[in-house]
């Protein structure tokens, strides 16, 4: 057998860019086709150019994953190159990669905080002369708001929406770039232009943002670290001797768009040769946000698509609708060719992801959530040549809608999607068309809600709903990358709490006075965000940092129970007996808020010797079995009437409530007995309804998981092929690209993913790719289940051992011939 070594990581990333933690080191051996192989011993070095750092000498064992650093402290903003060897099938194998370090040590070199002009996004510049040519140049950049970087006139990448967005007063993010291949001996210029981004939101909304503790004009702070053959180091900072003035972006906002006059371009002014600098005015040095530095560690956001429109409708005069293939998130790219006979003329871009009937854009806030327009851009324009894109916003869209009397004909316009650059990972196909194209609009709905942290709308919030992205954690994990970007995400949800309490029902969080308590539906991302990560990618670090925040919270959770009953704002959230702009359905809540209150105790008693805290296990068992027994004294009829009648009901219920019994059978709260009775019943509900489920986004994800597990697999695998109001092909059928909010074809966004939780069942199901262990372990094996009607099934996911694959197919049926 050939045995393949590769996969290298550090934390979690290949060849990372601004490692500010101990480094956590990973690699793969495996078989040419990816799957895990077992080897014997590994050896691991790691060096900078001064020489070797750390070895670890041969260190017997299979570890291949989490293996963290423990030389002496690494040098800030320094290359770093690693090997590792490894011993596996009587063969020596070795491979290397690098990693840059960030600012561990948090010495910025006298770098200052810098803002420029009150008007929005302002340009500064400044020109340095490099003694020497570098052998190592590295560029660190943090700031309130976004930061697009220049060097010498050309852009620094990641730029687009960076830094990363958090809550400011606990800690903010920069970014590293190693620009060596950029520099040479002589004079340089350093360009920035500032986006106001979340920090320095400056129009009203309503999760006030605006009034954010932090708030305040976009700023920056920025080291330049240049090392020459022999060691020697020149540093170029953010100081009063940058200079200043008014960009041509007169307004930005993340919800209303931005205003982009030609008159007031700089071209060149991050080139070298610009001279008209000299009206300009100094930079203020100002007041940094007042949290921790830290490096950027999930992906940038990158460009991934570019569309062409698939339809240009002509309402008027100088006014058009451009309609893209399908909804995505990013923004439009407007062009214009040069014309001597066009004066100023403004050209207004409204988008939307619906039409309205007289097929114009639904591009309107309809309920009050902001101050003046909404994914609205005005570009001024004159007799140049255009080619503009926003900067500091991104929209979500399927629709634009351009008005633009001084044009006689339309513009150029096409569509970038872009999102938080995670690699795709998983893959799943089937005999099922529906089943492959729900899939496939699952994905795209997640990367149209990634940009730094999980979304849940890229049009109308833009907020990091913590319900929203503790549904998604697991399709997340089986479909993508993403370890870093969540694990960024659950820092924020426990830095929602500032030391204690309950987390924000958003996250990050800027101060919303709209008071959500109690919600541990929502805030039970905080704990079961880091089991599920720990599941799926082995992580013990991100189960240590958050353990004082998880037990905290829950302690708090237990103590404010009334009659051993947890209660809740936000029930199962837009089951389909709910408004289509959302709200809770007619049932009791405190059954699916102490149903998640028991998730949490079983989750912390299973971490607790994952954080090193083993002794703490017992007491988290005793809790759980403690809100069981207040679950069932509550919530479990003791005999149901007849067939049909609920087996878990609540004060003030109507009929009969799928997601009661999906959540008390899905989340362990009822004993064998009674779990059977609950999930005969509910398969008995669904077939009264004529196959359909009756669930929101809470009971949705683990509706097919609950019917397969007590042997309903057929019924599963009829819900989730209905094409009729409520299902998921009920959107097929009327032309969704993307996932919507709601059930109902009145759903206000067609850019939800919470409602995606069937892609879990795809995964876990129909293929039977579901961790065992934390981490998948080299031993995980899939154990598909084909119901009829899927002939065949595809899929793979990538462990941190290696790609473990599933492929089942149903016999072809036997021919009886007669004798």
């Amino acid at each position: 057998m050939s045995v393949v070594l590769g996969g290298l990581t550090v934390e979690h990333t290949a060849e990372p860019v601004g490692v500010d933690v101990v480094p956590r080191f990973g690699w793969l051996v495996t078989d040419p086709d990816e799957s895990p192989v077992t080897p014997s011993a590994y050896r691991l070095v790691v060096s900078d150019r001064d020489g070797v750092r750390w070895d670890t000498g041969r260190v017997p064992g299979d570890r291949t994953t989490e293996v963290e650093y423990a030389g002496p402290p690494l040098a800030p903003l320094r290359r770093h190159r690693w090997s590792v060897t490894a011993w596996a099938d009587g063969r020596r194998l070795t491979a290397a990669s690098e990693f840059v370090t960030g600012v561990p040590d948090g010495d910025w070199r006298g770098a200052r905080w810098l803002a420029g002009t009150d008007e929005a996004a302002p340009l500064l510049r400044h020109v340095f002369e490099l003694p020497f040519d570098p052998v190592e140049a590295q560029l660190a950049v943090a700031a309130g708001g976004y930061a697009r970087v220049l060097l010498d006139g050309e852009p620094v990448e990641p730029s687009l929406l960076s830094p990363g967005f958090t809550d400011y007063d606990v800690r903010v993010q920069y970014v590293v770039s190693d620009v060596t291949a950029r520099l040479r001996a002589g004079r340089h210029a350093l360009g920035v232009e500032l986006g106001r981004g979340f920090y320095g939101m400056a129009r009203r909304n309503t999760w006030d943002w605006h009034t954010a503790p932090w708030h305040g004009a976009p700023r920056l702070r920025l080291l330049l670290l240049a090392r020459d053959a022999s060691g020697g180091e020149h540093t170029v900072v953010s100081s009063r001797s940058w200079r200043t003035v008014g960009g041509p972006t007169r307004a930005d906002d993340l919800y209303a768009g931005e205003d982009f006059d030609v008159r007031h371009d700089q071209p060149g002014f991050a080139g070298v040769g610009f001279v008209e600098d000299a009206a300009w005015r100094s930079a203020r040095v100002v007041a940094g946000p007042r949290g921790r530095l830290v490096n950027q560690r999930q992906p940038p956001i990158g460009v991934t698509d570019v569309l062409a429109p698939e339809s240009v409708a002509e309402l008027g005069p100088g006014h058009w609708v451009f309609s893209f293939p399908r909804v995505l998130a990013g923004w439009t790219r407007l062009e214009l060719p040069a014309d001597p006979e066009r004066g100023p003329t403004t050209v207004e871009l409204s988008h939307g992801e619906l039409l309205r009937p007289d097929g114009t854009v639904r591009a309107e806030d309809d309920r009050g959530y902001y101050d003046g327009r909404f994914q609205t851009h005005r570009v001024t324009v004159d007799r140049r040549a255009l080619n503009w894109r926003p900067r500091f916003s991104y929209q979500g869209f399927q629709h634009v809608e351009v008005r633009a009397p001084g044009l006689g004909a339309p513009p150029v316009l096409t569509a970038e999607a872009a999102h938080t650059l995670v690699r795709r990972t998983g893959h799943f196909a089937c005999s099922d068309p529906l089943l492959n194209r729900l899939h496939e609009l699952t994905g795209r709905t997640v990367l149209n809600n990634l940009h730094h942290l999980p979304t849940d709308t890229p049009a109308y919030e833009k907020n990091g709903w913590t319900g929203d992205g503790m549904l998604g954690t697991e399709l997340f994990l089986l479909n993508f990358d993403a370890h870093e970007l969540l694990a960024k995400w659950l820092t924020d949800v426990a830095d929602s709490r500032h030391g204690s309490g309950a987390p924000a029902v958003i996250a990050p969080f800027g101060g919303w006075r709209m008071d959500w308590s109690p919600a541990p539906t929502w805030h039970s991302a905080l704990v079961l965000g880091p089991w599920w990560l720990h599941r799926y990618t082995g992580d013990r670090r991100i189960v240590h940092e958050l353990w004082d925040d998880m037990a905290s919270y829950v302690e708090f959770e237990l103590a404010r129970r009334v009659d051993g009953l947890a209660d809740t704002t936000l029930g199962d959230w837009v089951s389909p007996d709910t408004d289509p702009e959302g709200g809770n359905p007619p049932e009791d809540r405190r059954i699916a808020a102490t149903a998640f209150l028991h998730a949490m105790t079983l989750a912390l008693a299973s971490m607790a010797p994952v954080a090193g805290r083993p002794a703490e296990a017992g007491r988290w068992w005793r809790e759980a079995a403690r809100v069981r027994t207040a679950f069932r004294r509550a919530f479990v009829v003791p005999e149901p009437s007849g067939p049909g009648a609920p087996v878990v009901a609540g004060r003030g219920d109507t009929g009969f409530r799928q997601s009661h019994h999906v959540l008390a059978l899905a989340l362990r709260l009822l004993p064998p007995g009674t779990a059977r009775r609950a999930a005969d019943a509910l398969a008995g509900d669904i077939r009264a309804r004529g196959g359909h489920l009756a669930t929101g986004a809470l009971a949705t994800k683990f509706l097919l998981p609950v019917l397969t597990e007590y042997g309903y697999l057929q019924l599963a695998h009829g819900v989730a092929t209905r094409t009729t109001y409520p299902s998921w092909g009920y959107w097929v059928t009327r032309g969704a690209t993307t996932l919507w909010e709601h059930w109902r074809a009145e759903s206000r966004s067609r850019g939800h993913y919470f409602l995606g939780t069937l892609d879990d069942w795809l995964f876990h199901t129909l293929a039977g790719l579901r961790p065992t262990e934390p981490g998948w372990g080299r031993t995980a094996h899939a154990e598909p289940s084909l119901p009829d009607g899927v002939d065949w099934v595809r899929a793979s996911v990538r462990t941190p051992y290696g790609v473990l694959h599933s492929t089942a197919h149903r016999p072809p049926p036997t021919e009886s011939r007669p004798a």
